[in-house]
This record gives C-alpha cells, sequence and structure tokens, in this order.
C-alpha cells in the first residue's frame, strides 16, 4: 500500500509518500510547497499543481488529508478550508480515494497521544521511517497523515478477516 499524506496549508502545504510492505514502513518521497505571498488563487493553484505531479510521479493507492482544525479566526479557518479543498479536488481529479483524519488521531497513530508538539511528530516520523534528516514540521505532518491511514486500514483488513 502506498499513501500520499496532506498537509495543509495557504503558505505551506506539506507532502509526504509513504509506502507499506512486508518489512514495514518506508519514506518514498516528501516535501513542502512554499508558496509566497501571491493572491490566494495563485496559492490554491500551486497546491493544486503540487498534488497532481505527486501523485503522477509516485502513484499513490491513497490520498490522506489533515481535517481542518477548530480555530478562533474565522478568516484562517476558511482559507484553510480552501487549501484543503484544492489538494482534494486534485485527489479526486486522479481518481484516488480521500481520507481525512484529525490532528489528535494522526498524533495518537505516530506519536501515541493526541496532544502531541510538533517536535514529537516530527522526532517519531524520523525513527519510525529511519530518515537520516529531520523532516520539516509540514514534510512530517503529512508523512505521519500517511502513517495514520496505513495504520488504520491495516487495522480494518485485520477486522475483516476476523469477521
Amino acid at each position: 500500500m502506498r499513501v500520499l499524506g496532506i498537509d495543509p496549508g495557504s503558505r505551506n502545504t506539506g507532502l509526504g509518500v509513504v509506502e507499506a510492505t512486508a518489512d514495514g514502513l518506508r519514506a518514498i518521497a516528501y516535501k513542502r510547497i512554499r508558496m509566497g505571498s501571491e493572491p490566494l488563487p495563485l496559492r490554491l493553484a500551486t497546491i493544486y499543481q503540487g498534488v497532481q505531479s505527486i501523485i503522477a510521479e509516485f502513484n499513490p493507492d491513497a490520498v490522506a488529508v489533515e481535517q481542518v482544525f477548530i480555530s478562533n479566526n474565522a478568516k484562517s479557518a476558511l482559507i484553510l478550508g480552501q487549501a484543503r479543498g484544492g489538494a482534494i479536488c486534485s485527489a479526486v481529479n486522479a481518481q484516488r480515494p480521500v481520507h481525512e483524519y484529525s490532528a489528535l488521531q494522526i498524533k495518537r497513530a505516530v506519536v501515541g497521544s493526541g496532544n502531541a508538539k510538533k517536535e514529537q511528530v516530527q522526532h517519531m516520523i524520523r525513527a519510525l521511517l529511519g530518515l537520516t534528516a529531520m523532516p520539516s514540521e509540514d514534510e512530517a505532518d503529512a508523512l505521519a497523515c500517511a502513517i495514520c491511514h496505513i495504520h488504520t486500514a491495516q487495522g480494518q483488513q485485520k477486522l475483516a478477516k476476523a469477521l
């Protein structure tokens, strides 16, 4: 199973492809799409094209996207929702199934605690995937999202076999 994880953001979007094999988890690719201060529609196009490009290059079986967190700032939440929309539309147009996970679910899957700090997620991602360098926060979050989906899908497969 190969999964593209996406940590959407209107300024930085993390992308990470993780593959589950009989030997364990392996990072295939990860990157951060950095957007400047151009108008929002251009940033959304950059996200869309970045997701489209990584899907074409690495052919993931599924896409996992972090859900929008509750925000006190409505404008920020709306902009983040639009960034997620650009990423999701790109995945759907590439005919990939899209799965959504909360930050709490993702942190629990990788660190074991939903209250984990960004640095803890980075550290665990580096350890779990045997990375030589520390990924950026956005990259680590994207890889963590992919791992969350892999763990969830594997759990569902085991449950289905048991029934």
